[in-house]
């Protein structure tokens, strides 16, 4: 079955994690939907594990209007997302509009720093649980969590679990 939709995904420049890019970006492309890569600068971006991915834009340049959905894969190198104002924005604008919003591994802090998460059940690497609960997010250690329209992953173990449940909501 093709999915005519369009998702975001968002990686850090360097040291985003292989397998939480990876398999959402496999199973989306091979559902038929368009996948749009951005970041905070266009020159390839290496992956934890050696994967190199060539951003399409650069985040300042998104428009929101023109995804079903966003996806912020996490890795160690996503820290210097976390303070990403224009990101906040991104994210802000899909929640308003009650657009899928998945964010996996250390990502999801991003989505509570951006102030989507309070009240929300929310799962994240269990390492930075404190960085979504502090802004009052009801932190669970599900793989997987999906609260409304924002999908969280807890580690790049869940990443196909995760993949999958963002394709199920595209479906809809």
């Amino acid at each position: 079955m093709q999915i005519d939709k369009s998702v975001l995904m968002v990686i850090a420049p360097k040291d985003f994690r292989d397998e939480e890019f990876k398999e959402p970006y496999d199973l989306f492309t091979d559902s038929g939907i368009k996948v749009i890569v951005a970041s905070t600068d266009t020159v390839p971006a290496k992956g934890m594990l050696g994967m190199v991915v060539t951003p399409d834009i650069l985040l300042d340049q998104v428009i929101p209007d023109s995804f079903d959905a966003l996806v912020i894969v996490g890795g160690t190198g996503c820290k210097i997302l976390w303070d990403n104002t224009t990101l906040y924005k991104i994210v802000q604008n899909f929640n308003a509009t009650k657009k899928t919003i998945a964010a996996i591994c250390i990502a999801p802090v991003v989505l509570a720093r951006a102030g989507i998460l309070k009240d929300i059940k929310a799962t994240v690497y269990p390492t930075v649980k404190e960085h979504i609960e502090k802004y009052d997010a009801d932190y669970t250690d599900a793989d997987v969590e999906v609260s409304g329209n924002i999908i969280t992953g807890s580690n790049p173990d869940a990443s196909k679990e995760f993949a999958t449940a963002i394709l199920n909501t595209l479906k809809q």
